[in-house]
């Protein structure tokens, strides 16, 4: 089956029956190459209804989970969006169909690089990569509409709330031991309030784990 096609099955067998039916997002997922954006090995997985790893902690995002928290974020034509953990930038190409501009970051200076090697090939101008630390964001760029984060977080870091405009949203999955939950967070008078989205599951990204105290 051609890799067109297999768009097609993706979009029609996990993402339209998971109450995803906004255009703008069954366009990009229709449109955007997914198995361009993996390690050449995985391409055949590319379309799986699974989680692809990347290697080094990154993952490409199931279908459904990926379109579930687009869709929950709302993304705007006149927004600027963050992408944090964009591994080899399959999310990024697709949030710059939804958004004005795009500022993906990554950690892994060898991904960071090829993410900004294949989105250039396909033509994403409106799109950036920068190399840094994901907990730290990107402030430099910021404020952000919309943040999305590309793996699992246990608690996602205070200086994140600063990056955020006001009336900004905010998407990843929170995990909760084996459990993952997907929530929104809407920032309103400068504090982040989260809502439950679907459940989910990823790894969790460095620098996202909860930091437990030590107890005797």
């Amino acid at each position: 089956m051609k890799y067109t096609q297999r768009r097609t099955v993706m979009v029609d067998t996990q993402v339209r029956p998971s109450d995803v039916t906004k255009f703008p997002i069954i366009d990009a997922m229709l449109n955007v190459p997914r198995e361009l954006y993996v390690p050449a090995e995985k391409r055949e997985a590319a379309y799986s209804g699974e989680n692809v790893d990347l290697g080094r902690g990154r993952v490409v995002l199931e279908p459904r989970t990926f379109a579930k928290l687009l869709d929950g974020l709302s993304v705007q034509p006149d927004e600027l969006a963050l992408d944090v953990g964009c591994g080899l930038g399959y999310s990024t190409a697709v949030l710059s169909r939804l958004a004005e501009a795009v500022v993906a970051l990554e950690e892994d200076a060898d991904m960071a690089r090829e993410a900004q090697s294949i989105l250039s090939a396909e033509g994403v101008d409106n799109a950036a990569v920068i190399e840094g630390p994901l907990a730290e964001g990107a402030a430099k760029h910021g404020p952000y509409d919309v943040i999305l984060i590309e793996g699992a977080i246990e608690e996602l870091p205070a200086g994140f709330a600063d990056q955020l405009k006001e009336g900004g949203r905010i998407g990843c999955v929170f995990m909760e031991g084996a459990l993952g939950v997907a929530r929104i967070g809407y920032k309103t008078d400068g504090n982040i309030s989260w809502r439950y989205a679907f459940n989910a599951g990823a790894p969790v990204l460095p620098g996202f784990a909860a930091k437990h105290a030590f107890v005797l």
